[in-house]
């Protein structure tokens, strides 16, 4: 569904239908039709590649509310955000909608840029995650009768920072494959600015946390590692190397004081921080293409005048130099613009569609969409899954000695 409505939108509100279930003709009239079940091996490939996009958006509320989702709930959202909630955004940008289209319509630079997701996917996915965990609510014992935070231990540390190397490799291929072409050369500056942003947002955090607490935390080391490939992933095809590094280093403080004041003053808990990792970061990136792409990258190289998005070069000013951010000219504050109005969608209208079908859901579950308090302070392995993470560990484990003994 997420690749069927999220290609050739058009006008339409979330893309014309074409593709669904790889399905080529749209709707009507060629559901029954085999022979337009015909796809490519490079649609395939980009089929797959996008479910992941569209996946990881889906996963990313699973930090906000972990440890009190019903994994049936979860399984309901994964299948609306494949369906409705990620193409919404997704058409109106990489799918052609209004949004991309904002450089011919307004005059805004080249329409909404977001190279590889810091706003289709990660701003996405963290308003999501915001909704979710108002909906939920906080985790028993969270916070004191005063509203003050207490600190829940985390599972397993080593295994959450081999999980941010797993994702940091897995980055490369999530940014530099969207130039769609290995032929492409600025594939290297894509992957070098994804490795800048990212080597230099752990590195501020570490620092930041230290000052902060005394200790580095490698918890929010591996935050700021992250916030700094969030932040890079919508301009990394369009800046400097200088400015990766510079946008890794601002990540890496931006992420920890949004933890710290979306659960110190929001009262808000979220886990793992995907509020601030996701939703506050990817807003930056996002914003940061208005502000810094240098114009270098973007534009039709065979002079057909035509930029990204299809953006028209002589009816858009500025542009024919490729994507262009206020403090490198371009036309003005109208790139600027153009990412402003994505990100005041993304959290109103975005934000809105994900908290209305939290609620809705929650409403409509029997027992509501959180975790019953008892399964919840047990640990919700054996509740929700009928296993043991560990078993040896459990006090419950039966095997273990022989009866004989």
């Amino acid at each position: 569904f997420d690749y069927g409505l999220n290609q050739a939108a058009g006008g339409a509100l979330i893309g014309s239908g074409d593709w669904v279930f790889l399905w080529q003709g749209g709707w009507a009239g060629t559901w029954f039709d085999g022979g337009n079940l015909a796809y490519s091996g490079a649609a395939g490939a980009f089929f797959l590649y996008m479910v992941a996009f569209m996946d990881t958006t889906a996963t990313i509320p699973t930090g906000s509310m972990a440890e009190r989702w019903k994994f049936k709930s979860f399984v309901i959202w994964g299948l609306f955000c494949g369906a409705i909630y990620y193409p919404l955004f997704g058409a109106w940008t990489w799918g052609g909608g209004w949004l991309a289209k904002l450089g011919n319509s307004l005059n805004w630079g080249n329409g909404y840029v977001d190279f590889a997701g810091s706003g289709v996917v990660h701003a996405a996915g963290g308003v999501a995650a915001l909704a979710g965990a108002i909906v939920l609510g906080p985790r028993i014992g969270k916070f004191t009768k005063d509203g003050k935070p207490r600190a829940l231990p985390g599972h397993h540390i080593p295994m959450a920072l081999l999980g941010t190397f797993i994702l940091l490799f897995g980055w490369f291929g999530f940014n530099a494959a969207s130039t769609f072409a290995s032929s492409d050369p600025q594939i290297g500056v894509v992957a070098l600015n994804t490795a800048l942003a990212g080597a230099f947002g752990g590195f501020m955090a570490m620092l930041w946390i230290w000052k902060r607490t005394g200790k580095p935390d490698p918890a929010m080391m591996a935050n700021g590692l992250l916030a700094g490939l969030v932040i890079i992933t919508a301009p990394c095809a369009f800046v400097d190397p200088w400015v990766a590094a510079l946008l890794g280093l601002f990540a890496g403080v931006v992420v920890i004081e949004a933890v710290f004041f979306i659960e110190r003053k929001m009262k808000i808990d979220d886990p793992v921080g995907a509020i601030a990792v996701h939703g506050v970061c990817g807003t930056l990136g996002v914003i940061a293409v208005g502000l810094l792409a240098n114009g270098k990258y973007g534009v039709d190289a065979g002079g057909a005048g035509i930029g990204w998005n299809g953006t028209t070069t002589s009816l858009t000013d500025g542009v024919a130099d490729g994507v262009t951010g206020l403090f490198y000219g371009g036309n003005g504050a109208g790139q600027l613009m153009a990412q402003l109005a994505g990100v005041v969608v993304l959290w109103t209208l975005i934000l809105g569609v994900a908290f209305a079908f939290f609620k809705i859901q929650n409403a409509l579950t029997k027992g509501g969409i959180r975790s019953d308090e008892a399964e919840e302070i047990a640990g919700l392995d054996m509740a929700e899954m009928g296993v043991f993470a560990y078993p040896e560990f459990s006090g419950t484990h039966e095997g273990l000695v022989s009866s004989d003994a």
